[in-house]
Order: structure tokens, then C-alpha cells, then sequence
């Protein structure tokens, strides 16, 4: 079985893009969904999962990747209070489990899911894309939240992560981080991880933590997946086939040190999904995201996919952020999240994998 091409969709009422334009790009099998109007914390209904299945399933689509079950930061932090959202996320996994789900990607990042500093910056072609300033998170956190928030609420978006009912207390969450180093946080993940993978030996689904972004500590918060070294220490830290990745590209390599295609070698069987994202990289710092041709950025997406194709991968890809084309402006386009650049990227990578079957089948 080859990797299975997957695509991320925000709902019906969510999304401007519908499952029948998505129906129309070769190759994609399954809707990488989530319900985005549940708080970290809450349990999954099994009745509010059947609801999404019926959606995808009307047009083929399977549901197996489910992103994001955000965890509770009580859990992050290591309050007395977490043992409780911990049995609460054992239950949605359960739920999950009822309707086929295989996969569910999550982060254990403080307070912020992901950071930008712009989210339409001009790439020099007509295009825009999601931009890193790397001063940006020294400074005010408040002030970049403030930027995303009021992006939300004058678009009427929701984005993971960045609930607005958590971003209104920031200065609070940021106290009860105080005394959350690297240790505490890795300590933290353990306890959560060792909780939940029984639930997970159980049901079959296999936790696929995604990669720090960006990959270093902002605001004076810890980040954990940030590279090679650290990778290891986290699959070595509860060493279970359930316990896996979601290997991003462009998370990682918005630091130009890491080499992704040297992870995936190394980790394939751990993979449980893939996220293709490239970056282009600045003399200062700074970063910007470009479309998924090899050339256009610095991620070096042929390696990482023909490193894909040696292992065998059979998991779950998709194409992660693209540009913003042809008339995808704010209020009509969720940063980083077009149709067409998306579209463009999985023809990219199918056109990449076909050649490379062809390649085996001519040298067997």
C-alpha cells in the first residue's frame, strides 16, 4: 500500500473550501478533520463524530487522521487538576476509535499552538504566505496575539490553539507557566504519554505528536520537538509503537540545521503522519513559506520524499501551508490553508512518487 494522501478541512461552516472541491484533486483519499469548536479538555461526542463521518463519507472520504485533540494545559503545567482531563482525553480516544480513526496528531507546545508574524506577507510573484519575523518573539506576546486575535474575530475565524477564550487570559497563563522548564515539560509529556497508551494498545490509534513551531523557545516558553536529538529523546522516552510523529517539514526546518530527510530515515516506522511544508529562509532570521516545489524554498522536499519512498512509508501525508492564489484573500482564505497552492503541492508530490515507482519498477 502506498502513503495515503490526505487533506485538511476545517467543517462545514468553517471552511470556505467545500469536500467537493476537494473531491476534484486526484489522489486524495481521506479528510484530515477535527471538531474545532471543542475546548482543550472536553470529551469528543460520539454523536458530534457521527456528524463529520456522515459529511465525509457522502463524498469517499475516510476520516482515520483527526488534528487536533488539543491537550489541556492544566496537563502541560502538571497540575493536581490534570488526572481528570487525562481520563477526558482516554475517553475521546474511545470515541475516535468507534469510527475508524487511526491517527490523532496533537502538540505540547505552552500557550501558543504556532507562530507568525505575518500571515499574508507578499512572496514577489502576487502571492502571499505565512511569514516569521524571528525578533518578533522576544518582544511582547501580547501584541502578536493581539495581531492573530483581531485577525480572527474581523474574519469570524477560529484558529487551533489560539481560542480566544484561553488568549484572554494570557497573562495568567503565562504565570502559571512560571516554573515550567524543558525538564518539567518533559517530564510532563511522559505522565501524559504512559497515561493514555494503554487507551491507545486498546483502540489501535496511534499518537502523533507535531513538531515545535517554530522550532526554538519564544516569549521565554519551552519547545521540546525541535530536532534530531531531541526526536530521540522522545521515542526513547515511552518507547511504544503508538507512542509516533507527525514529522513536519517546515516546522523543523525553519531551522536550517535540522535535516528532515535524515529524521524520516532514521524514524520511518514511527511516522504515523507526514506534513509537507517548505520554507524559505533569510540572511537575519526571518522566514517565509513558498510553494512545495523543491527549488522555491530550503526544506529540500525531494530528499524528504524520496527518503519517504525508500522506507516504504505507508502512512499519512498531506500538504501542509501553501501560498494564497488567485483572488484567496483574508476574509475568504484561512492563512495557509488555499485551495489552490494545497492542490498544487499534491500534484508536486504525487508527480515526485510516481516517478520514483516508475525508477524501482525500471531498476528491479
Amino acid at each position: 500500500m502506498p502513503m495515503q494522501m490526505t487533506f485538511r478541512w476545517y467543517g462545514e461552516g468553517n471552511d470556505k473550501i467545500s469536500l467537493q472541491d476537494i473531491k476534484q484533486i486526484p489522489g486524495v483519499t481521506g479528510i484530515v478533520w477535527a471538531l474545532h469548536d471543542k475546548m482543550p479538555g472536553e470529551v469528543w461526542e460520539v454523536e458530534e463524530i457521527a456528524k463529520v463521518q456522515a459529511q465525509l463519507s457522502k463524498y469517499g472520504f475516510n476520516m482515520d487522521v483527526v488534528e487536533s485533540v488539543n491537550v489541556h494545559d492544566d496537563i502541560k503545567i502538571g497540575l493536581p487538576t490534570r488526572d481528570g482531563y487525562i481520563e477526558a482525553y482516554k475517553q475521546t480516544i474511545r470515541n475516535l476509535a468507534q469510527f475508524g480513526v487511526k491517527v490523532i496528531c496533537y502538540n505540547f507546545m505552552p500557550i501558543f499552538d504556532w507562530t507568525r508574524s505575518d500571515l499574508f506577507h507578499p512572496v514577489g510573484d502576487g502571492s502571499t504566505a505565512l511569514f516569521y519575523e524571528k525578533g518578533m518573539s522576544q518582544d511582547d506576546y501580547n501584541a502578536m496575539a493581539k495581531y492573530i486575535l483581531d485577525f480572527t474575530e474581523k474574519y469570524n475565524m477560529s484558529f487551533p490553539g489560539w481560542e480566544p477564550e484561553r488568549m484572554a487570559k494570557l497573562d495568567e497563563l503565562f504565570k502559571a507557566y512560571k516554573d515550567v522548564d524543558h525538564e518539567v515539560l518533559w517530564a510532563n509529556l511522559k505522565y501524559f504519554l504512559e497515561a493514555i497508551m494503554p487507551v491507545c494498545e486498546e483502540t489501535g490509534i496511534k499518537m502523533a505528536i507535531h513538531m515545535d513551531d517554530p522550532p526554538w523557545d519564544i516569549f521565554g516558553l519551552p519547545r521540546l520537538l525541535i530536532n534530531e536529538e531531541n526526536i530521540d529523546r522522545f521515542l526513547k522516552m515511552v518507547d511504544n509503537p503508538y507512542n509516533c510523529l507527525t514529522l513536519c517539514s517546515g516546522s523543523l526546518n525553519a531551522d536550517p540545521r535540522n535535516n528532515v530527510a535524515e529524521i524520516v530515515r532514521k524514524h520511518c516506522d514511527r511516522i504515523a503522519f507526514a506534513h509537507i511544508r517548505n520554507v524559505k529562509h533569510f540572511e537575519n532570521g526571518d522566514f517565509s513559506e513558498a510553494s512545495h516545489r523543491d527549488c522555491d524554498g530550503d526544506t529540500r522536499i525531494l530528499d524528504i520524499l524520496k527518503a519517504y519512498h525508500d522506507c516504504g512509508y505507508e502512512g499519512y501525508i498531506r500538504p501542509d501551508h501553501g501560498r494564497h492564489l488567485w483572488g484567496e484573500t483574508p476574509g475568504n482564505v484561512r492563512p495557509g490553508y488555499g485551495l489552490y497552492d494545497r492542490a498544487l503541492g499534491i500534484m508536486y508530490m504525487l508527480g515526485v512518487w510516481d516517478m520514483l515507482d516508475k525508477l524501482n519498477k525500471e531498476n528491479k
